[in-house]
């Protein structure tokens, strides 16, 4: 599977609503002052750096080193890491895991559940929001048909994605020890930035993975087909709409509260 590259930029300037929304999700995690808390999949920093004012000891960590040298050069008075959420270890545990928007990208799900486990003090906390069941499976259900329609093989196990249900999501966090406390999936139509060009501009973003091996002509022709059956439902007023489907959970490690 292609690993999708990310352009530090193009994130912080045309994919600020996966940070903004992601704001909410501090409300759920609440931090407080002296705690120690990992950032999981933090991006350019800008999550990390709410947490860090509320005067936690707050680390950020993501896979893209080019995110990370973007975070660190924003936010210097901030540690980041780059590691892989399936494999990273830190010789001191955390009060709180916080990920936003990455879970969804993570394969196998329970490496993840499992290092996250392991990285929480007794009763700390994980706090999350990914992609849940049915997340953008219209602009999905487009893609894999004109890619179909255009010859190129496997399209449907391109998909990079894992989009939980609440269920399915709650039985690996309990089997690798991750008690849930809450867990709602809930819609949330996603404006696309950049007007006519913004469903371009976000698969070049996140879409790498279904045209590896494509030529530059039949992606844009795949593109512009696609395009066009989306645009009675996805499109109005000038702009692009996305059909996301958010998971929110909270979980806990079992063991006597950090506080």
């Amino acid at each position: 599977m292609t690993v999708n590259q990310w352009d530090a930029t193009q994130y912080n300037e045309r994919f600020s609503f996966i940070w903004q929304y992601g704001s909410g999700l501090l409300e759920l995690l609440e931090p407080q002052p002296g705690e120690r808390i990992l950032d999981l999949g933090c991006g350019t920093g800008h999550l990390t750096a709410r947490i860090a004012e509320s005067g936690a000891e707050v680390i950020g960590m993501d896979h893209s080193a080019e995110m990370i040298q973007t975070a660190q050069q924003t936010y210097p008075e901030i540690e980041f890491h780059q590691s892989d959420a399936t494999s990273f270890s830190f010789n001191e545990p955390f009060d709180a895991v916080f990920s936003n928007a990455v879970l969804h990208w993570v394969r196998p799900p329970e490496r993840a559940i499992e290092r996250i486990r392991d990285a929480l003090k007794p009763g700390g906390r994980f706090v999350a929001e990914l992609g849940g069941r049915g997340n953008v499976e219209g602009v999905v259900s487009a893609l894999v048909a004109e890619l179909e329609r255009h010859g190129v093989p496997d399209a449907r196990d391109r998909n990079p994605w894992y989009f939980p249900s609440i269920g399915e999501y709650a039985a690996l966090l309990e089997h690798h020890g991750l008690e849930p406390s809450l867990a709602r999936l809930y819609e949330r139509l996603t404006l696309l930035q950049g007007g006519e060009d913004g469903l371009t501009g976000w698969l070049e973003m996140f879409g790498d993975p279904f045209f590896s091996g494509v030529d530059a002509a039949t992606r844009q022709t795949v593109i512009a087909a696609m395009s066009d059956r989306l645009r009675p439902t996805m499109y109005r007023d000038g702009s692009w709409y996305a059909d996301y489907r958010r998971l929110q959970v909270v979980a806990r490690r079992g063991g006597k509260p950090s506080r």
